[in-house]
């Protein structure tokens, strides 16, 4: 998928959209100012996604967070309004998260 969605609303928003979402977290790893997640979720059509979130982590609170999930997909036309477009760039490489977040 090739969007951000920014601040925790439009985040509960998205996630509010799938009736039927199930989420199940794996392992979890602090390393330095980072943790790592390992979750699986099911939108209620059955397939199971598997994922990884990367979370930056200051004095305690996550401020920036980045989610691998196990399928890309189209953005659906209901989410669009609420996303930012990412493109991948054509080296195959995310620019940084201070990049990202300036809008």
């Amino acid at each position: 998928m090739e969007e951000i969605v920014r601040g925790r609303d439009r985040i509960g928003a998205v996630e509010g959209h799938f009736e039927e979402f199930r989420l199940a977290v794996g392992e979890r790893r602090r390393f330095d100012g980072f943790l790592l997640v390992e979750w699986s979720a099911d939108y209620g059509d059955g397939a199971t996604y598997r994922n990884v979130t990367i979370a930056e982590i200051e004095d305690g609170d996550a401020v920036r967070v980045t989610d691998y999930w196990g399928k890309p997909f189209d953005t659906p036309d209901w989410r669009k309004e609420m996303t930012d477009r990412l493109d991948m760039p054509s080296d195959g490489r995310w620019p940084s998260a201070d990049r990202l977040s300036q809008h």
